[in-house]
């Protein structure tokens, strides 16, 4: 592929690429972001001040991503513990909000909603444009700490990857502990879709299992709510895919493929009142009832893996 492209282009960054950029107005001053552009119709930026998590998200050119009216405010007006530990509600927005590494939920104690990870800004150690493997990628790489001087240590290292000319995003993270104690270790990744990816008649399917069907957008008699479900037998993949027919007789499908073994519940949490209209699905650790979390011994390390692929179909390709 690149060989080809070399002699048609002066830059291969004109067919896709991974640039820095930083937002410049507003309550979203100072964000550093990685915008990637992946020349297949998958663009997205990774937000390294945001635990290098994702904010908005085009699929041929269609918005993905809910966005809230916080924007992508910067990490320095979050404040985690205010509002009885409700902070989290002020700075939720975007594809992608990793929540932990902890705690996740509401509030307990010692620990504020969805935990102390979400909106840390993260060190970016690389980024680029892979022309040279088999498959050409473009990737980044960066890590955040969730550390309390005699409490917890707990690393998370990420690698975003997005096939050029492809229509997939990779997730790869690795969660260690570097204190000289146990920790519990809990991780929930909160994917936040909204119109026009989200509309009339989209559905939500785990394996064969239909979870959920929304009839109207906004929809001010479906209450906001959550639940979780298991994901599937330990050591095997789930998928959950989001299915919304468009206008123009095709349907957009979203698959959110992860590994059962260390996310062995899947969440949905949505909220589809006028001016907010948002589905969230949430790969987790532990269920909303009665869940426990693993025990990360010092040293030891956990892997998350997760795919999410986008497609076009037509109708009449859905219902074969």
């Amino acid at each position: 592929m690149a060989a080809e492209l070399r002699a048609k282009v002066g830059d291969l960054r004109q067919f896709a690429s991974v640039r820095r950029v930083v937002l410049d107005d507003g309550v979203e001053r100072g964000v550093a972001a990685l915008a990637f552009s992946n020349g297949g119709g998958l663009d997205f930026w990774a937000l390294a001040d945001r635990s290098l998590d994702i904010g908005p998200l085009w699929w041929r050119g269609m918005p993905v991503a809910w966005q809230s009216m916080a924007g992508f405010r910067s990490p320095h007006l979050h404040h985690p513990e205010e509002e009885d530990g409700r902070g989290y509600s002020r700075t939720n927005s975007g594809f992608l909000v990793t929540c932990g590494l902890d705690h996740f939920r509401q509030p307990i104690p010692g620990h504020p909603m969805h935990g102390r990870l979400p909106f840390t800004p993260a060190r970016v150690t690389a980024q680029g444009e892979d022309w040279n493997r088999s498959e050409p990628v473009l990737f980044c790489q960066g890590e955040v700490m969730q550390f309390r001087f005699g409490g917890e240590a707990l690393r998370v290292r990420r690698r975003l990857e997005a096939p050029i000319g492809g229509n997939l995003l990779r997730i790869r993270d690795e969660v260690t502990n570097l204190s000289n104690d146990p920790t519990p270790q809990a991780s929930l990744y909160h994917f936040n879709f909204g119109y026009p990816a989200l509309a009339p008649g989209s559905s939500v399917t785990l394996g064969s299992r239909r979870l959920l069907e929304v009839k109207a957008l906004p929809d001010v008699s479906l209450l906001s709510e959550s639940v979780s479900f298991p994901a599937g037998d330990e050591g095997t993949s789930a998928t959950c895919k989001l299915a919304t027919p468009l206008d123009n007789d095709m349907t957009l499908e979203i698959a959110i493929t992860f590994d059962a073994s260390t996310l062995p519940h899947l969440q949905l949490w949505h909220d589809l009142r006028p001016h907010a209209c948002v589905l969230a699905i949430e790969p987790c650790t532990s269920a909303k009832v009665n869940g426990t979390e693993a025990v990360l011994m010092p040293g030891e390390s956990r892997a998350y893996s997760l795919d999410i692929e986008f497609e076009m179909k037509s109708q009449r390709e859905c219902l074969l």
